[in-house]
């Protein structure tokens, strides 16, 4: 159960003063809620302002900064309406002075009645707003503040600034913010006391109260005791509930695995490399896991080309020695496709049962598939997210491989263990993951690295041109196809709007038939599955020898003999992105180029990402500058895929904390895995606080 405590915090929006049904729809928008609900009031205290106004300085009217907030206290000396044969059009001037000269006050379409009152001649005034030069003579627009004496007692030394969507104001989160912390209550410390003094934090409730009360702009700085404080809470959380995650796995035990190396032999004998060394030690740590009495819950990062599949494939295989059965769920229909067409050859030929599950599948076929897969007469499936339906029973399974692991969250890793007795679980990524948001999404698990490429791969030439060569472009890939290759254009990202995108790859593939004809085909998003893979079959039997696509082929498509990666509009695309899309070339014996085609002028960010990718094929290196490029959030993207990314930690700045909180978060579940003691109390109230109650529930479930 939530403690008492924290049902002031979890009150609807719409219970603040100020807001009404209207006002809570534009909170639900702005707030963007990571539980998806209603916005409630401890999401609102999470809505940090960015900024400030600083009202302390109070100038004198010529001394004041040109094009900036100013406070200023004046005399209204004239009040000038517009005279009646402008229709409204001209504006209502008020001129206000002090002893070191005079300015306007200017109202477009304004009350007249309520100037009139607000603004009384010869009143003393504090008067806000941007103050400019107009004309030659010094003027304020629409003042954001009008106020007397006893108003000017009641102004915040620093007005704090919040970031809205449209139709929300700065006075409706004010307002709205200040009834929050009213409701907010004194909560128990669940830092450990030692860590709290040695950085001199304020309390929880404290820091909430000095960030939305600013007395000064320094409370801004990300680095500020305040906001350092919040932060580390919400990384907190974040590592208790991976760590109880974690012990959860390891106290449901696990069954120990131990393959005999016969079918991993008749596997490798088909293969005409052998494993790198990367590849030799991660299948040792996942063989190590599988023979082990605990559940194996393991990360296998690789860069784009390091043979990931691979290995998934041989843990596969000794798992189907161990008696058991092994499922692999990837993202798309595209790629499980791939990996069983690839797959099948090698599995028959070491007399394996493999079988592929999507939605596809027809009735009668899916039927006769599951009634194997429970009989045991499968040893490995293969399929999407279908996989893991109710519908969907093995006979044994011990090991379930997740591919593009982050598409997939916390609750999803438990639901895959839940398909069998102790399954073991090994997760992939195809785009390396920089270390910080390994340790804050994937705490719970092992990690294997992939850092070496397999033997014969081609370095990429990858080179950057303006959009306006692209004749130039066109004529190079005529040339090249007339020398045999196949070429890879990827169509640009248009606001994320998969209509728009795909008009861009419509168009471009209109554009280049004219060129090349029948040669040309075309691959998005919305296309039928089957008409999908008829376009990707075509190009790998080299039908097609050009092919337009939006970023569906992303991810895993294999095709050895294209060698031109041509990806337009560059500069709309993350780094992580481009190197996957890079990375579908350079898979064949011949050498590979990629064209990055930018629009000019190009920003600041789109030309570091564009430098990084001509200087390095490390996935590694190229994670990192992603994450400082980005943040965390598109890195992974969760913002898409509703992960929850943090609203008070930003990991670029913060990520210092992490180490920190992680041995935290690891002392606190060893001492108290059960989380009764006071400071585990304390603890569970961060977890409700922070959306982590899934954890919470894993202790009631024992």
């Amino acid at each position: 159960m939530r403690p008492d405590l924290l049902n002031p915090l979890f009150a609807d929006v719409a219970t603040l003063p100020g807001v009404g049904p209207k006002t809570s729809k534009l909170f639900e928008r702005a707030l963007a809620t990571p539980h998806g609900g209603e916005p409630r009031v401890a999401d609102l205290l999470f809505h940090l302002p960015h900024s400030g106004i600083d009202r302390r300085a109070r100038p004198k009217i010529m001394d004041a900064p040109r094009d900036q907030v100013v406070l200023l206290e004046v005399t209204v000396v004239e009040l000038r309406p517009p005279s009646s044969n402008t229709r409204g059009k001209a504006p209502y001037r008020v001129v206000v002075e002090d002893d070191t000269g005079d300015m306007a006050l200017v109202f477009f379409l304004a009350n007249h009645q309520w100037i009139e009152r607000a603004l009384p001649l010869g009143a003393k005034r504090w008067v806000s707003g941007k103050l400019e030069l107009w004309d030659g003579h010094l003027q304020m627009v629409h003042p954001d503040k009008v106020l007397d004496e006893a108003a000017l007692a009641k102004l915040p030394p620093v007005e704090p600034v919040y970031g809205l969507t449209e139709g929300l104001t700065q006075r409706a989160v004010q307002k709205a913010a200040e009834g929050a912390l009213a409701k907010l209550p004194e909560l128990p410390e669940w830092i450990d006391l030692p860590l709290v003094a040695q950085h001199r934090w304020p309390t929880f409730r404290d820091a909430l109260e000095r960030v939305h009360r600013p007395q000064g702009p320094e409370i801004f700085d990300p680095q500020n005791p305040a906001r350092l404080r919040l932060a580390y809470d919400e990384l907190l959380a974040s590592q208790v509930a991976l760590g109880l995650v974690r012990a959860r796995m390891k106290k449901l035990g696990g069954r120990a695995s131990v393959g005999d190396g016969k079918i991993s032999e008749k596997l490798l004998a088909q293969l005409p490399f052998s494993l790198t060394g990367a590849q030799v030690e991660a299948l040792k740590e996942i063989r190590t896991d599988m023979a082990s009495g605990e559940r194996m819950l393991r990360l296998l990062q690789g860069d784009v080309g390091s043979g990931k599949t691979l290995v998934a494939l041989l843990a596969m295989a000794t798992m189907v020695e161990a008696g058991r059965q092994a499922a692999m769920m990837a993202p798309t229909e595209i790629l499980a496709r791939q990996h069983y067409e690839r797959m099948l050859p090698m599995c028959e030929a070491a007399r394996v049962k493999l079988a592929l599950l999507t939605g596809r599948d027809k009735a009668a076929e899916r039927r006769k598939t599951l009634e194997a897969l429970e009989a045991g007469n499968i040893d490995m499936v293969i399929g999407t997210h279908a996989l893991f339906q109710e519908a969907v029973a093995f006979r044994d399974l011990g090991l379930a491989v997740v591919d593009e692991q982050h598409r997939f969250g916390v609750h999803q890793r438990l639901a895959l263990g839940s398909k069998g007795e102790a399954v073991d679980i090994l997760v992939m990524t195809a785009t390396p993951i920089p270390r910080t948001l390994v340790l804050t999404y994937f705490g719970d698990m092992d990690v294997s690295l992939l850092r070496e490429k397999p033997a014969g791969r081609q370095p990429i030439d990858t080179r950057a041109l303006p959009i306006e060569r692209l004749d130039e472009v066109v004529a190079g890939i005529g040339r090249a196809i007339q020398a045999g290759a196949r070429v890879y254009w990827v169509c640009p990202l248009v606001d994320e709007n998969e209509e728009l995108d795909l008009a861009a790859a419509t168009e471009r593939a209109e554009v280049l038939r004219q060129f090349f004809g029948d040669q040309v085909g075309l691959v998005h998003g919305q296309m039928k599955g089957k008409d999908k893979d008829a376009a990707m079959e075509s190009f790998q039997r080299g039908e097609t020898k050009i092919l337009v696509a939006t970023t569906v082929i992303e991810v895993g498509v294999d095709v050895p003999e294209a060698t031109i990666m041509v990806i337009e509009h560059a500069e709309r695309f993350g780094l992580a992105q481009l190197h996957q899309l890079r990375g579908r070339v350079g898979r064949g014996k011949g050498r590979s180029t990629c064209l990055l085609l930018y629009k000019t002028p190009l920003g600041e960010v789109a030309e570091a990402r564009i430098t990084i990718m001509r200087e390095t094929e490390d996935g590694f290196r190229i994670a990192e500058e992603d994450l400082k490029l980005r943040g965390e959030g598109e890195v992974l993207g969760t913002r898409q895929s509703g992960t929850p990314g943090f609203r008070l930690a930003s990991l670029d700045v913060h990520g210092a904390l992490l180490p920190v909180a992680r041995d935290d978060a690891r002392m606190i579940v060893e001492r108290n895995p059960e989380l009764s003691s006071e400071r585990g109390q304390a603890v569970r109230a961060l977890l409700y606080l922070f959306g982590r109650d899934e954890a919470v529930k894993l202790l009631r479930a024992g």
